[in-house]
């Protein structure tokens, strides 16, 4: 006797993935057929939040920039994970304590691993 799978549990997921697909691309281009199509000089140029440009275009950032960018948007995420903790902290007792101690330990380490390797440091 043989069996074929068929994961109906995962019908209605298949059609709200399907159906948001086709909303989203839906709305899209009802967006290109409707919207005005006025292009003029003034507004193809660029510009930065409203402001006339200033230098040149292709000015290259320090990886340092990034390297900041990236440890804030690392620690800001590590630190979101604090809040439902502080909230559920009564019912998770001397456990949930110590796991957050743990995961705030090794956060400082790599804290620590970063700032002796410099990276905090703007030249």
């Amino acid at each position: 006797m043989s069996e074929s799978f068929i994961p109906t549990d995962y019908f209605p997921v298949a059609i709200f993935f399907i159906l948001a697909i086709l909303i989203g691309l839906g709305t899209l281009l009802l967006g290109v057929f409707l919207r005005p199509k006025r292009p003029y000089a003034q507004k193809l140029y660029p510009y930065e939040s409203g402001n006339p440009p200033v230098g040149e275009p292709r000015y290259k950032f320090s990886v340092k920039f990034y390297i900041i960018a990236m440890l804030f948007v690392v620690f800001d995420v590590e630190a979101v994970f604090l809040y439902p903790w502080a909230v559920a902290y009564g019912k998770l007792g001397i456990f949930g304590f110590i796991e957050m101690m743990l995961f705030i330990f090794i956060l400082l380490i790599g804290y620590i691993y970063v700032w002796k390797k410099g990276a905090f440091d703007w030249e």
